[in-house]
């Protein structure tokens, strides 16, 4: 008989609770094999390098705040703090304007360096801008303090030249970049990779219902990094410029990095196209993490955990669907907008806001802890992820 391990909801119709239907189905989560593996640091930001008066969208100014690599204020507690949360995480380092930027360092670099200037009929609008050394490294100094994985997207048309549409042809000068680059190894900056670049609902809870399902479908497809456009600024910084404080995206994404480890399970949902369901092996210890995003206001979920193989003694149980009979808990994390509504900025974490500190610092997320063996309930217009660690999983030892 196959060792596969499952979850298991019972088809059924419950009463409303709360004025809403609850209704059961089934999941099967096979934890024999996994289906793909990300990289550990699957969640991503960007750091874009749009200057502050880029106002083409419909004459609004989404960078005025200061919020692109060259301008930001780095010492601000929750930027340092925000990061410092993931304790490693990817950041990539460009945008558009990367092929227009420019770095005043080594012999080959001549002339005088200019900020970017709107100029309308150049490419993107913009002339060629200059990133100053002591600009620089102060973003390495950042990178340092806040534990981040840097990815930086150099100039890949610098040399070349356009000749229709949209095709650009010649050699490319690297001289430049690696003038960059040799500053930055003599500097012991640690750049972990460096590559070529080739509206108003982001800072709301809606969004994450967006956000956290392309996490976890993209998981699935071997993705081994996806980038969040972006850190801060723009119409969707997962910390909006205009408050500095962080958007439900944001933990949304920190729960993500710290609970869903790299390995993927295959997962069958044959309950509702409202809930959607992921699994992954656990980060850093053993079991299973589920995310459960439930799109539909109008019903409840209550999911029963079941498991063929009989947790309490280590042993195969004969009698497939037997409830896992364990006395340790699991862990419950579980999102919600405040007051009910999808747009608003604010998340509840098992019902308490989730609100940064006048210093800055980003509160604790606290799970609430219930028995392995009790239903799970995932309300309407919720997500919520579930660490069960004595989950018996072969494929995340």
């Amino acid at each position: 008989m196959e060792n596969k391990i499952v979850l298991i909801f019972v088809l059924a119709f419950i009463p409303t609770i709360l004025g809403r239907n609850a209704t059961t189905g089934t999941i099967v989560v096979d934890a024999t094999t996994t289906i793909a593996e990300t990289d550990e640091n699957f969640v991503c930001f960007t750091l874009d390098i749009w200057p502050h008066d880029e106002c083409r969208w419909s004459k609004l100014c989404v960078w005025d705040g200061h919020a692109s690599m060259l301008n930001l204020d780095l010492t601000l507690p929750i930027m340092n703090k925000a990061v410092q949360a993931f304790k490693s995480v990817r950041i990539r380092v460009g945008g558009t304007l990367q092929d227009k930027l420019i770095y005043n360092v080594g012999a080959g670099f001549q002339g005088t360096c200019h900020p970017f200037q709107a100029t309308k009929g150049s490419l993107f609008d913009f002339s060629v801008g200059c990133l100053y050394m002591e600009r620089w490294d102060d973003l390495n100094n950042f990178f340092n303090n806040t534990g981040a994985i840097v990815t930086f997207g150099l100039n890949a048309l610098l040399g070349k030249y356009k000749t229709q549409g949209i095709q650009w042809e010649g050699n490319w000068n690297y001289s430049n970049a690696e003038a960059l680059i040799q500053y930055t190894v003599e500097n012991n900056y640690q750049i972990n990779s460096w590559e070529f670049g080739n509206p108003h609902i982001s800072y709301t809870f809606i969004n994450s219902f967006w956000y956290l399902d392309q996490l976890g479908m993209a998981s699935m497809y071997n993705t081994k990094v996806y980038c969040r456009q972006t850190l801060i600024g723009g119409f969707y910084g997962v910390i909006k410029s205009s408050t500095l404080l962080p958007t439900p995206d944001y933990y949304g994404a920190l729960l993500f990095h710290r609970l869903m480890g790299p390995r993927v399970l295959k997962i069958d949902n044959n309950v509702s196209s409202d809930l959607r369901s992921y699994a992954h092996c656990s980060r850093g210890r053993s079991g299973v993490t589920l995310l459960f995003i439930n799109l539909s206001n109008a019903t409840d979920f209550i999911i029963d955990l079941e498991n063929n193989i009989n947790l309490s003694s280590g042993k195969r149980n004969a009698s497939k669907g037997q409830r896992v009979k364990i006395d340790s808990p699991r862990e419950e994390y579980h999102l919600t907008p405040k007051d009910g509504l999808v747009r608003s900025s604010t998340v509840l974490l098992n019902g308490n806001p989730l609100e940064t500190t006048k210093e800055g610092d980003i509160p604790n997320l606290i799970p609430v802890y219930r028995q392995s063996n009790s239903s799970i309930h995932i309300a309407g217009w919720s997500i919520a992820f579930i660490v069960v660690p004595h989950f018996v999983a072969p494929a995340c030892n």
